[in-house]
């Protein structure tokens, strides 16, 4: 199982950017998901989540700007990011939960860079 994330790029301040990671291999389902960030010196943060049911869930520095969603049919998962700030500058990760058989097992994808211009 791989997943590629992509869509990051430079945009100026006020700009929008959409991500998308995309699951492939041997996949039954895609189950709980979510997009983090880690900017330089910074831990890693959750930014957004969404169940397999689609229930969702933002962290407080991007309510009202970032939405998250899902294709289940094509097992990826997209961060729609609107009115963007230089704060928002760090490299974004993909975690999807995968389901495979009898099991399911988190992974990440390889990080997308994100810079926001003032």
């Amino acid at each position: 199982v791989q997943l590629q994330a992509s869509g990051g790029g430079f945009v100026q301040a006020g700009g929008s950017l959409r991500l998308s990671c995309a699951a492939s291999g041997t996949i039954a389902s895609i189950n709980a998901a979510g997009w983090y960030r880690q900017a330089p010196g910074n831990q890693r943060e959750l930014v957004a989540a969404i169940t397999s049911g689609g229930s969702t869930n933002y962290a407080d520095s991007v309510k009202g700007r970032f939405t998250i969603s899902r294709d289940n049919a094509k097992n990826t998962v997209y961060l729609q990011m609107n009115s963007l700030k230089p704060e928002d500058t760090a490299v974004y990760y993909c975690n999807i939960t995968v389901v495979a058989g009898l099991y399911e097992f988190p992974y990440w994808g390889q990080g997308t860079q994100v810079t926001v211009s003032s």
